[in-house]
């Protein structure tokens, strides 16, 4: 009997044993087998079916399927399993190592010429990007993925391309896109009987149906996922689609159903440890029910296990931050006020560290509240003053009045008529700064709020056209086979320049949104902007350094102009300097802010060449800052820019 015969018969027995307790006897089957090829595909999908159920069995099938391909010299079972413990690294959230596998079957892949594994690992490259937030890059990954499936006309494979495709535009919010994405990969799964794949698909239609407003057809979506999912015993699946069942619930306003289902996830299966961090969400979502309903006690113990959580992946405490809100909200209704005060400020630091323009809305309108008021206040203790001043005029000329007698009264008359004029004249004049401090309040808010509206505008409009563009520019490279080298050329540039321009917007509205800048705020941009130079360049060392004592605040013009200058700088010497370290030194010499970017670079005679145009503008910034911006540089001396405040 041939292998594919073998594998035939193995895959029906597969299927007949219900592919959920009896993966163990199909194991014991799997090791009776005595053809190795298809043994080893079957050890293959057996740990792929684990992965879902039980990950400790999982681990332990895939490595002995790779012993056992190793001793067969089976190359394509060994890069398949190689792949599949990719998935279970990712599942377990390992993601470096995920990588790592995914890569490497990628390159074994390659070299032996099996276009099919090529395209999962292309698929799963794509998912690792995109968990990163390298959107460019990811849908890269997956319309290569879906180009060699169109090239080797396998429909079936493309379903899993179109079906992350959907997930990008998911997430950069084009709900209508990506449900049209994920559409497509539903019926290619329902056409070949994709049952696991067609789960994945429910999900992520339910989530865009509810993100679209059209509630009713998320949650009979949803419902129909769980259905397949629990008949399947696709665990991971099932966990999410009840959690996402959920929100749609509390978002319908059926409190009791939303609690109902959030603890139904919670029921987790004996030997599942997968996608244990997405529990942060349900703690919270649950605890927030709670308090909606009153039960403060409740919420705490649920907010606790979320609070385990975060002790145990450390890096998630950015992510669950909303934990410490509602906890502050629970500790409030418990009156156990200083508990809710520590949790409130541990929020509204975790928020503080995440740059958003939601973020900078709130915290300015929260500015803008706290003057007026105070301003108010201050108008209202004038008012009262004057107010009192008046009456004690008016009980001393009462006293005027009962001693002097008649004599004198025309004198007291025009003695009085003197100062109630001038009182009159001092009132107005109190009046006039009254009303001069609250149209300063007023120009100052509508200042505040045309800034916030211009960010929003850069953000929301010129941040999503770019953003569109470079997608576009994309779609046009993978959906269409170029060949003129120039155009493709000129088509990558303009994608690079989109996406430099967006950094460049972020910079901008990181200003616009600030009425002034700290150093702190500046030294972690520059920071930032050094990490990213140095990922992009393998070659050259930074070394950034800051003197200690250096307390100073910047205009939001002034921050940018300087953080501009020291961006130039550092770009002009990636481009021509051939450097292999750059030096960034920010010091006070003789009672000035100094700031000096130095290279060991080739360095240039300032005698013989002319300073451009990215000199010139760093200058006039310096200038705009009543500064101070020298360069020095020597053929094969390096190059050395020094900016004195």
């Amino acid at each position: 009997m041939n292998a594919k015969l073998i594998l035939s018969v193995l895959i029906c027995l597969f299927s007949l044993l219900g592919f959920s307790q009896n993966l163990d006897s199909l194991l014991t089957v799997a090791k009776n087998t005595k053809n190795d090829s298809a043994k080893i595909k079957l050890y293959n999908k057996i740990a792929f079916s684990y992965i879902f159920r039980d990950t400790k069995k999982a681990v332990a099938v895939i490595k002995e399927g790779k012993d056992l391909a190793e001793t067969a010299k089976f190359q394509f079972g060994m890069t398949e399993l190689t792949n599949t413990h990719g998935i279970y690294m990712d599942v377990m959230g390992k993601s470096d190592s995920a990588r790592y596998y995914f890569e490497k079957a990628l390159k074994m892949s390659r070299k032996h010429g099996f276009k099919k594994i090529e395209t999962m690992c292309i698929n799963n490259l794509g998912m690792f990007n995109w968990n990163r937030g390298n959107y460019n890059i990811a849908l890269d990954y997956f319309f290569q993925a879906l180009k060699i499936n169109e090239d080797l006309e396998s429909e079936r494979a493309s379903a899993s391309s179109l079906n992350n495709i959907g997930l990008i535009y998911q997430e950069m919010n084009l709900n209508e896109k990506a449900l049209d994405y994920h559409k497509k990969a539903l019926v290619v799964r329902e056409k070949y009987n994709m049952e696991n794949e067609q789960i994945a698909s429910l999900n992520n239609i339910g989530i865009n149906l509810k993100d679209l407003g059209r509630i009713d057809e998320a949650i009979s979506t949803y419902k129909k996922g769980i259905a397949l999912a629990k008949r399947k015993e696709n665990l991971m699946e099932y966990y999410r689609l009840l959690d996402n069942l959920a929100n749609a619930y509390s978002e319908k306003n059926e409190l009791e159903l939303a609690l109902q289902t959030y603890l139904k996830a919670l029921e987790r299966a004996e030997g599942y440890n997968a996608d244990e961090k997405s529990l942060l969400s349900t703690y919270n979502n649950i605890a927030t029910l709670y308090n909606e309903t009153n039960q403060p006690k409740l919420a705490k113990m649920y907010l606790n296990k979320g609070f385990s959580l975060v002790e145990k992946y450390p890096e998630t405490e950015l992510v669950a931050a909303d934990l410490y809100l509602t906890s502050a909200e629970s500790h409030y209704m418990l009156d156990d006020f200083e508990m809710a005060r520590a949790h409130r400020s541990k929020f509204t630091n975790l928020k503080d560290s995440i740059f958003s323009e939601t973020n900078a809305e709130k915290i300015a309108d929260l500015e803008i509240k706290y003057e007026t008021e105070k301003k108010e206040t201050e108008i209202l203790l004038q008012r009262a003053k004057i107010a009192e001043s008046d009456l004690i005029i008016q009980e001393r000329n009462y006293q005027i009045f009962g001693l002097i007698g008649l004599a004198v009264i025309l004198s007291v008359i025009g003695y009085l008529i003197y100062k109630q004029q001038e009182l009159k004249n001092k009132q107005l004049q109190k009046e006039n700064e009254l009303k001069d401090a609250l149209i300063r309040i007023e120009t100052q808010n509508k200042l505040q709020e045309q800034r916030l509206r211009i960010s929003r505008d850069l953000h929301d409009n010129i941040g999503a056209q770019l953003t569109f563009i470079i997608s576009s520019i994309d779609n046009l490279k993978y959906a269409f086979e170029i060949k003129d080298e120039k155009l493709n050329t000129k088509l990558s540039t303009i994608s690079n320049f989109a996406s430099s321009t967006i950094y460049e917007l972020r910079d901008t509205i990181w200003a616009m949104n600030k009425s002034e800048i700290t150093f702190e705020d500046l030294q972690i941009r520059i920071s930032n902007f050094i990490d990213k130079a140095d990922l992009a360049s393998h070659n050259i060392t930074f070394n950034f350094k800051v003197e200690d004592g250096i307390n100073k605040t910047f205009t939001s013009i002034e921050g940018m102009n300087i953080y501009r200058i020291i961006q130039e700088a550092i770009n002009n010497t990636l481009k021509y300097a051939e450097a292999s370290d750059i030096n960034i030194v920010i010091s006070k010499v003789n009672k000035q802010m100094q700031i000096e970017i130095t290279d060991d670079g080739k360095g240039f005679d300032e005698t013989k060449v002319a300073l451009g145009n990215g000199i010139q503008n760093m200058k006039k910034r310096a200038m705009e800052m009543n500064g101070n911006l020298i360069v020095r540089s020597g053929k094969n001396r390096g190059t050395t820019i020094s900016l004195n405040l």
